[in-house]
């Protein structure tokens, strides 16, 4: 990995956006963030009933104070509705004019409009002779999400969509802080998208992997992981560029590192060797110490296997110290290809508070993985500097990406 120099571009934190199970909008999330609240519950999205589980993170219904803001709305995929508000969100924030030649969209997805896809053929194996319309499989493909925000802004700088499973967000991110360094760009919408369907839902189901009642990450009593829906976006800008037009970075993105464990299809490397691998390379990457790292949101799905790899992993990069850990889909379930944008953006508000925000779930920690997870409340770090958050997938691809307060560099 290249190592950190004065020299090299620095990358800010601009613009935050976020749309999940908790609402439509970072404050939502924020809130409950900070009351360690799940939004994990019944929802209505297809027909589960032959499930063997029945509870998800579903986005609820668009206000229509939004719906009105976009003449298209109606004809867009569900994920494409939650990329483009956390895009418009985030700019917002930032109060950013963009240069469409020199600005990017770097996304993450999994499954894009594939509930959209599934309605279709629903609709055609009901009655053969009907005539679905077509405009259901506009958005089937992955890249859909990032594209929509492209057309929405205007954009014709790169448009990238990575699809590895979950950590497409993570790698997102990893792939706009390059591109920003090397100077292709100026500004990244970066970050991701995906929806609930009954595809996924069925798959998770049938591997036994989701838990019946709202996921607890790194509980001794967890059971698997909760699914869930949104998006998340951030606006990442060179400080050459944030300090030229005069903004107020929100966080510093400091580093990023990525591996594949090259072990399985489903499961992880069961002593995180790669995934630990991909935490040192993103410290490597950050010019920082493992002591400057003072939290890590982890990926912390709720399996069995994850969270015990995970575990390993961080005792591996961090020579067996017990960081606080705190973990997102506790809150808002697994946004499977968003997850690791969702989880930045939860990074940096955590980075913002000075405080490591409490997991949900009820159960003590497992005391065979000697973690430090926050429960109950949120944790205060006045000498909080930075922390990492990670994202592991199916395939054995890792994602580890490091944020720093920016008023502690």
């Amino acid at each position: 990995m290249t190592a950190h120099t004065t020299r090299r571009r620095r990358v800010v934190v601009t613009g935050l956006g976020t749309v999940a199970a908790t609402g439509w909008g970072v404050p939502a999330l924020h809130t409950a963030l900070c009351a360690g609240s799940t939004a994990i519950g019944d929802f209505d999205s297809f027909d589960h009933t032959a499930q063997r589980t029945h509870v998800a993170g579903q986005v609820p219904p668009c206000p229509d104070v939004v719906r009105r803001r976009y003449p298209q709305w109606a004809r867009l995929a569900n994920s494409d509705r939650f990329a483009l508000f956390a895009a418009d969100e985030a700019l917002e924030q930032a109060a950013l004019n963009l240069d469409p030649d020199c600005t990017g969209v770097f996304f993450g997805s999994s499954t894009a409009g594939l509930i959209e896809t599934e309605r279709y053929f629903a609709e055609l194996v009901r009655d053969p002779s009907s005539h679905p319309r077509r405009a259901l499989l506009v958005s089937h493909l992955v890249g859909a999400p990032a594209e929509t925000v492209a057309r929405h802004l205007g954009l014709t700088g790169p448009v990238e969509t990575v699809s590895s499973a979950c950590a497409s967000g993570g790698l997102a991110i990893e792939q706009a802080l390059r591109a920003l360094r090397s100077g292709e760009v100026d500004v990244v919408i970066a970050g991701g998208a995906d929806c609930l369907c009954m595809t996924t839902y069925s798959g998770f189901n049938s591997l036994r992997a989701v838990d019946a009642n709202p996921c607890r990450p790194f509980r001794a009593d967890r059971a698997g992981l909760s699914l869930g829906e949104g998006g998340a976006a951030l606006v990442l800008e060179t400080l050459e560029h944030a300090t030229a037009r005069g903004a107020q970075p929100l966080a510093e993105l400091l580093g990023a590192g990525s591996t594949c464990d090259a072990h399985h299809m489903t499961a992880p490397q069961a002593l995180g060797e790669w995934s630990g691998v991909a935490l040192q390379r993103a410290l490597e990457d950050s010019g920082l110490n493992a002591d400057d790292i003072h939290f890590a949101n982890v990926h912390g799905t709720g399996t069995p296997l994850n969270d015990a790899a995970e575990a390993a992993a961080l005792k591996r990069a961090f020579a067996g110290r017990s960081l606080p850990l705190t973990a997102t889909k506790g809150v808002i379930g697994h946004l499977l290809g968003a997850a690791g944008a969702v989880a930045a953006v939860a990074t940096v508000l955590g980075l913002i508070d000075r405080a490591v925000y409490p997991t949900p779930g009820g159960g003590d920690p497992d005391p065979a993985l000697s973690v430090d997870l926050v429960l109950n409340e949120s944790r205060s770090v006045p000498s909080m500097r930075a922390g990492v958050s990670t994202s592991f997938g199916f395939g054995g691809s890792n994602a580890a990406v490091i944020l720093g307060r920016w008023d502690a560099q």
